[in-house]
């Protein structure tokens, strides 16, 4: 009998044994694919880098300046180099333009081609893997009939935010890392910026992991407790990769956000970016969408990472900063008020240089904007960070990104051979175009397409080879802007009676050397009512007598989200 009950209870223990072992499997059951044979020991370290970049049609610079492999060459050269997998992670699939679209974007069909070619791999026996959380894509869907295995990411249940990551990985040995996601505008009508790297098989296994960390959380509505060894980072900002890259010797290491989505070993993206600025000796050159250090949920909380990051560099370390910054629809008011904070700190302090320019996108038929610069990327006089979010706390925060650090030193003989210094090249090409305009005090850059419609008719004999005038509209539940000096002079109602006046002026002015003019005062721009200073309970109320805005729609949270939710541009 006793023996009876000893088994029982023996069996009792391996049953609960069981069910806990599969419980800790059922967490961990992210494993990571197989990895060819590849391992840390044995991977590529001998590799080559090329700039990849989309320049809209409408867009030209100098005949002699810096000019890189266009996007859609690099990616087709990619799958030219395939020979077992090729995988995508993209927050977009949009390939397929309309034919209405196409006639008036010819570059719209090179969405088209490269969509033709995704589904030609199957013919020649390569798999093609897709992570992304696009569930709606008519695009994903025809990759799966042509057996593409696709697989969706709810980064929305995971993390309450988006999946904004931009990468390729083609059998372990090559990759791309860019702005660019898998849509024909980021092929034909916006700028876009990337690096193709070549026989690094260290760095594309690397990137590998992530993409398969992706695939593992497909139809989860939460994130495991523990990650298999296989999605281990294999460098980090402590442990980069040694390596050598365009014959030059360099370090580099893979980063990605926000940080739930992070195994052992792996930096974040805020890490990296942070390491850059802070080995920065003499310069910090940034390019983005947005800057807007603030966390907005139910309520703008300051997010001080990098923007304490950059005082830091341009107060104790005297380096040189420049941002420049996209000039779009969605552009934050508050934006404005960060930046003059910024400037300010260099009003009274020698060897101090805060920098800030817009791109200004162009105006094109039917009222749109094109050639918005979409890159997102830090480049130092010591390395390079190339990601996939904008500078804003909800980014990091909230979505799925992924970044490539590279780092070469300074002094070597031929510096144009290096990705540091052609990235440095193709920013400064950018800063010093017609297609930007500066940042000035207290006054605040027009922006915005909502009055395209009404501004679009006036003759085009009024503007010398620059964009048509267009101004900021603010969302009835934005924020209002802020400036740092107001006077309450009693003039305002004065001001804001007559703001229309105003406007219809500034619509007829010329503008020229491609800038776009700029509104003295944000007063003149709508009527605002404030209750306090606290930017969640600004409210901003626009009356326009001829062209009434509509009611907008609720914002996402992110750039990157804004795009997938509304499909901009």
């Amino acid at each position: 009998m006793k023996s009876q009950q000893k088994c029982i209870v023996i069996f009792a223990l391996v049953c609960c044994f069981a069910v806990l072992v599969a419980l800790i499997f059922s967490a961990v059951d992210i494993w990571g694919e197989d990895e060819d044979g590849i391992t840390e020991e044995n991977c590529s370290k001998n590799c080559r880098a090329v700039l990849v970049e989309n320049i809209p049609e409408d867009i030209s610079f100098l005949d002699n300046s810096t000019a890189h492999v266009p996007l859609s060459v690099g990616l087709s050269n990619l799958l030219d180099r395939a020979i077992r997998v090729v995988e995508i992670v993209s927050p977009l699939w949009l390939l397929n333009s309309s034919d209405y679209e196409s006639s008036f974007h010819p570059a719209a069909r090179q969405g088209r081609a490269l969509l033709s070619r995704l589904q030609g791999l199957k013919a020649k026996r390569i798999q093609l893997k897709i992570a992304s959380e696009a569930t709606d894509s008519a695009e994903l869907n025809t990759l799966a009939k042509h057996k593409a295995e696709v697989h969706y990411v709810n980064t929305t249940a995971l993390t309450k935010g988006h999946l904004l990551s931009s990468f390729w990985v083609v059998d372990k040995t090559h990759f791309y890392i860019g702005s660019a996601s898998m849509d024909w505008r980021s092929l034909a009508t916006r700028k876009e910026l990337g690096v193709l790297v070549y026989n690094c098989s260290c760095l594309a296994l690397d990137l590998h992991r992530v993409f398969s960390l992706y695939c593992g959380l497909q139809n989860k509505d939460f994130i495991p407790s523990f990650w298999s060894k296989r999605l281990f980072a294999l460098f980090n900002r402590d442990a980069p990769l040694e390596f050598t890259l365009n014959s030059t010797k360099a370090q580099a290491y893979i980063s990605t956000s926000p940080d739930v989505f992070i195994p052992k070993d792996r930096s974040n993206d805020l890490e990296a970016i942070s390491r850059v600025i802070q080995e920065a000796r003499h310069f910090i050159y940034v390019s983005i969408i947005d800057y807007l250090p603030l966390v907005s949920r139910n309520a703008h909380r300051y997010w001080s990472r990098i923007d304490g990051l950059i005082r830091e560099a341009l107060i104790l370390r005297k380096v040189r900063v420049r941002l420049l910054i996209s000039c779009w629809e969605k552009t934050e008011p508050l934006t404005f008020n960060f930046l003059w904070s910024l400037r300010s700190l260099c009003m009274e302090q020698a060897n101090c240089s805060l920098e800030v320019k817009f791109f200004n996108p162009r105006v094109q038929r039917g009222g749109s904007l094109q050639g918005i610069n979409h890159n997102k990327f830090m480049v130092t006089d010591q390395a390079i960070y190339l990601g996939n979010l904008d500078w804003m706390g909800n980014e990091f925060t909230f979505n799925a990104g992924a970044g490539l650090v590279i780092s070469q030193p300074e002094g070597i003989e031929e510096r144009n051979s290096t990705v540091v210094e052609q990235l440095r090249a193709a920013f400064e090409r950018d800063w010093f175009s017609r297609y930007t305009s500066s940042l000035h005090a207290n006054k605040i850059p027009v922006c915005n397409k909502h009055q395209m419609s009404s501004l679009v008719s006036v003759k085009s004999s009024h503007i010398d080879n620059g964009p048509v005038p267009i101004r900021t509209g603010q969302r009835d539940n934005g924020p209002a802007p802020l400036r740092n000096s107001c006077k309450d002079d009693g003039q305002t109602a004065h001001k804001t009676r007559h703001s229309d006046d105003r406007l219809s002026k500034i619509s007829r002015q010329k503008t020229t050397n491609g800038l776009v003019p700029i509104i003295d005062s944000h007063q003149e721009r709508g009527r605002v009512k404030m209750s306090h200073l606290d930017s969640s309970q600004a409210q901003i109320k626009e009356n326009y007598r001829d062209n009434p805005m509509e009611a907008p729609s609720q914002s996402a949270e992110s750039s990157g989200s804004r795009e997938i939710s509304i499909g901009y541009l």
